[in-house]
């Protein structure tokens, strides 16, 4: 379903590239193609060789890009971010990738993540006298480095990597050199590809693809790379643990032409709905999917089940974003702008609905009432993943214990408020296998705000990071 109407939001997605004569112009591109991992705003850092130079604003990438000027951001270096707010307000000054200049150089950070003891290191680093000129967590990163030396190199970036506790994808940049690093858990995705002789860095494969460069290899677990005129070379800060990337990232963040840890999204959707209609098979005459990342699962359903998958809900492609506000009011009414029933589809019928998640149930219910008032006989509502019960503490933007419908109710409770006629999710042990394909390479994947096992843990700091992640 639609971020803005859901609730569910990436904290972001980075992109950079090493020598190439249109850096910026392909960053532009590569951001675009990651747009639905953060609306609030994007940048980009040029190197030129001697300078960095920035260019970054609030609002969608074509908005932030309109009228800049792409001569002034000249250079075979850039990386780039798009930004949804976990840690941070919104405003201009959180906007990223960040920028440094000090008397031994420029530093650009881009982040995808959540540190979970940012609060802790922001108050020591103030008490020995840094003055954070953000509220976001990225920044943390800066001064650490910074604390270990005067020069930002690998040595540098390794202890501050060290010192920061969560899940992370960073692109730092230097005039000359250019740095990516994966939290030792693998929780975020970052891969690397090619793109004639120029080093490519993205939080999806599908930036790849808008570019027309070639997947290379995933950034490991814990590992540092660093990309330069001398090549690329890789150094590991932290051991490696076996992978647990995001679920999450596969049910919904992600777009489904990309490659996650050499598992494709859609193909891995698709077989989340082959293991529901396994697990929870339902009595009715059609499959109908939740526009847009509920499609795959529906149609994996529909062919393990039997049942045709016919298209009885249509997204309207075309509403603006000005409905997107925090109200649930206003967020209602977004799910009447964008969703629709197909009447001539839908009516006299008994309607399996295929969801990858619910949050609130508000959204849920809006859709069966939809669907019944279209003349639905029945409607029963399978989810493409095990039911949501607990806070985020590594970069999704999910709501706290109390706002989560399954945290306080049984799934006939859920039934019962969301209007349906049945309910059932996804076990957690149907979706690994829907994903984990191959355990030489994922040895599993971060169910916690469905299962409450958290791979990495700070102790003191779940109340702080409990509202957002």
């Amino acid at each position: 379903m639609l971020a803005e109407i859901k609730g569910i939001n990436e904290e972001c997605g980075v992109f950079g590239i090493w020598g190439h004569e249109k850096a910026a112009e392909l960053t532009y591109y590569g951001l675009h193609s990651m747009q639905h991992r953060g609306q609030e705003g994007a940048g980009i850092v040029v190197s030129d060789g001697k300078e960095l130079k920035a260019h970054k604003g609030m609002g969608l990438v074509n908005d932030v890009f309109k009228h800049a000027k792409f001569d002034d951001l000249s250079g075979r270096v850039a990386v780039g971010h798009v930004r949804y707010p976990t840690q941070g307000g919104r405003g201009l000054e959180n906007i990223q990738p960040l920028l440094f200049r000090s008397q031994t150089g420029g530093m650009a950070l881009a982040h995808n993540g959540n540190l979970m003891n940012a609060h802790k290191l922001r108050g020591e680093l103030e008490n020995e006298g840094s003055i954070l000129q953000t509220s976001s967590d990225t920044e943390v990163l800066a001064h650490l480095i910074k604390r270990n030396g005067n020069k930002t190199n690998e040595e540098t970036i390794s202890n501050a990597l060290n010192q920061v506790v969560g899940a992370y994808a960073y692109l730092i940049l230097k005039e000359d050199k250019m740095y990516a690093a994966l939290d030792p858990a693998g929780i975020r995705p970052l891969s690397i590809g090619k793109l004639g002789d120029a080093y490519v860095v993205a939080s999806e494969t599908c930036a790849f693809d808008q570019i027309g460069a070639t997947f290379e290899r995933e950034v490991l677990p814990g590992e540092l790379v660093t990309i330069s005129d001398e090549g690329i070379k890789s150094t590991r800060f932290a051991p490696r643990y076996g992978r647990k990337m995001c679920a999450m990232e596969y049910v919904y963040l992600s777009r489904p032409d990309s490659d996650l840890n050499h598992v494709n999204v859609h193909a891995s959707r698709k077989r989340m709905g082959v293991e529901l209609a396994k697990e929870a098979p339902a009595d009715a005459d059609m499959v109908v999917g939740v526009p847009d990342s509920s499609i795959s699962a529906a149609i994996g359903y529909a062919e393990e089940s039997g049942l045709p998958y016919e298209m009885g809900i249509i997204k309207n492609r075309y509403v603006g974003r000005t409905f997107i506000q925090p109200s649930q009011e206003l967020r209602e009414l977004g799910v009447k702008m964008k969703l629709s029933p197909v009447r001539g589809i839908v009516e006299g019928k008994r309607i399996v609905m295929i969801d990858d998640s619910i949050v609130r149930g508000t959204t849920s219910r809006r859709i069966v009432q939809m669907l019944k008032d279209a003349g639905a006989k029945e409607v029963h509502v399978r989810i493409a993943s095990p039911s949501i019960q607990n806070p985020c503490y590594y970069g999704i933007d999910m709501s706290t214990r109390k706002e989560l419908i399954a945290a306080n109710n049984t799934v006939e409770e859920i039934c019962e408020i969301i209007g349906a006629d049945s309910v059932a999710y996804l076990s957690a042990k149907g979706l690994e296998e829907a994903i984990v394909k191959d355990k030489t390479i994922n040895q599993g994947v971060c169910m916690a705000c469905m299962t409450g096992e958290y791979p990495v843990m700070e102790e003191g700091e779940a109340e702080i990071n409990y509202t957002r992640c």
